[in-house]
């Protein structure tokens, strides 16, 4: 008779800690699944399909060679290769980018197109005169709404737009100098050939 009273405690040991082992058993599952993935390898529903077709406002007062610089018109994708970076002056990866995409706009066989997400237009002026401003071209994407026809996620973003006018590559996040030489350049060269 003793076996069975000495069984009850450690039985009702076990399932009181049964719950604790389930929650660590998650843990642990949902720490390693979220914490490998790379989200520069989400998958974009617009490759291969035209860039969206949305006009965009200039950002009033950004000035280059003593004129305007020019909103966003989807009629510039045709005939010449666009990077296309989506940005803004309070996201902190878009500042670490920003040297690398003043190096790209030395580069004269694409163009370089800027879409300034939510942002307040004296910031984002501030912002471009702080680093320089390798865009020819900035639409101002006050309401997200062009964004979302973009397919972005959130800032920054990057794309790559072929002569015909069709999204051939996404970068998720900010360009660094590994996925610039590694993966962005890479495709850029495809998208020229």
């Amino acid at each position: 008779m003793s076996d069975q009273s000495s069984s009850g405690p450690q039985r009702r040991t076990f399932l009181m800690v049964l719950p604790l082992l389930a929650f660590i058993a998650l843990a642990l599952l949902f720490w390693f699944r979220l914490g490998s993935g790379d989200p520069s390898r989400i998958p974009s529903a617009l490759i291969g399909r035209p860039a969206p077709q949305t006009a965009l406002p200039q950002l009033e007062g950004l000035q280059a060679d003593n004129a305007q610089v020019p909103g966003l018109d989807p009629a510039v994708f045709k005939g010449k290769v666009s990077l296309v970076n989506v940005w803004a002056s309070w996201c902190v990866p878009c500042h670490d980018e920003a040297p690398l995409l003043t190096e790209l706009a030395k580069d004269k066989r694409f163009q370089l197109i800027g879409i300034n997400y939510k942002d307040a237009a004296d910031n984002a002026r501030r912002f471009l005169g702080r680093y320089g401003n390798p865009f020819g071209r900035v639409g101002v994407d006050a309401n997200g709404r062009a964004s979302i026809e973009w397919g972005v996620y959130g800032v920054p973003e990057t794309f790559i737009v072929g002569r015909e006018g069709t999204i051939v590559y996404k970068l998720v996040g900010p360009i660094t100098p590994d996925n610039l030489r590694t993966v962005l350049l890479p495709q850029m060269e495809k998208a020229l050939k």
